[in-house]
């Protein structure tokens, strides 16, 4: 009689942990698959989204997103970040969005002669930009389409017009030496503070912040 009982008491006890389990697993499984911050593969654009993702955008709105005039994937890509954004949070709480383009200083394999009129374009709709914006913080992390933008929000510093941070992060492709976009404005000093994701870019430019690899 007595083993009897414990029979039943252990399948009763083996049929709840098994029913624990799988609603456990069943409750795992609606979750997101990694509880960090997930990962956009990609260039410039998807270091600026992981960059992005961990700030605290509440403090940071509205946002407003600025690629090539010829890139419209970024844009995109952007649209798409923001969506999940109001997906997950308040819409107040994040704030809004808006997307925006300018024309290249430089098209790639453009000559350094014929760039000089694109360049002086580029500049010519960045202040357009500026003074639509008037942003108080600049992100930018290497394309040269943030360097009008960075010269003109220097200018408007130097001017007393506008008083706007620039934070530049040097893309972690970089590990030797800074792109042409963080050469420009760490030698101009127009960079409020510029990030290197290598220890070998903090020897070489002692000016910058080693804040290890953001990826």
């Amino acid at each position: 009689m007595a083993s009897s009982n414990i029979t039943v008491l252990l399948t009763i006890g083996v049929i709840t942990v098994v029913v624990v389990r799988i609603i456990y697993v069943i409750y795992r499984s609606s979750k997101p698959l990694h509880s960090k911050s997930p990962r956009f593969l990609g260039g410039h654009t998807a270091e600026m989204l992981n960059l992005l993702y961990v700030l605290q955008k509440e403090r940071l709105k509205p946002r407003y997103y600025i690629a090539a005039a010829t890139d419209n994937m970024s844009l995109q890509k952007a649209k798409t970040f923001e969506d999940s954004l109001v997906g997950k949070e308040a819409l107040e709480e994040v704030g809004g969005a808006e997307f925006l383009q300018i024309y290249r200083s430089r098209e790639v394999g453009q000559s350094y002669i014929t760039s000089i009129g694109t360049t002086l374009v580029a500049i010519a709709h960045a202040l357009w930009l500026m003074i639509k914006i008037r942003p108080q913080v600049i992100l930018c992390n290497g394309p040269g389409t943030c360097v009008p933008l960075c010269v003109i929000a220097f200018l408007f510093k130097v001017l007393g017009i506008q008083w706007s941070s620039i934070f530049y992060v040097e893309s972690i492709a970089r590990v030797r030496k800074l792109s042409l976009s963080g050469l420009l404005l760490y030698k101009l000093r127009m960079a409020d503070q510029l990030f290197v994701q290598w220890t070998q870019l903090k020897k070489k430019y002692p000016q910058a912040h080693y804040v290890g690899c953001l990826m």
